[in-house]
C-alpha cells in the first residue's frame, strides 16, 4: 500500500520529469527515469509533452520507458 509520503514523492518525481522534458535536460531525465516503469497513461502524456519540444533524444528516452504490469 502506498503511503502519503511515497505518493508525494511520486508526484514530485513526475513534476521533475515534466520539467526536465520541457527544458530538454536529457541527463536529468535519464537520472529521474532510471529503472522505472510507469503506467501507460502517464507515459502517453509524457510522449505528447516531449513531442512539443521536438527533441528526438528526449522523445526516445520517453518511448523507451517500460510500462507497469
Amino acid at each position: 500500500m502506498e503511503t502519503e509520503h511515497t505518493h508525494n514523492q511520486s508526484i514530485a518525481n513526475f513534476a521533475a520529469i515534466k520539467t526536465a522534458i520541457a527544458n530538454n535536460e536529457e541527463a536529468l531525465l535519464k537520472e529521474l527515469l532510471a529503472d522505472q516503469a510507469m503506467p501507460e497513461l502517464e507515459k502517453s502524456y509524457l510522449i505528447d509533452l516531449a513531442g512539443l519540444g521536438n527533441d528526438p533524444a528526449i522523445l526516445k528516452i520517453i518511448k523507451d520507458i517500460p510500462l507497469e504490469k
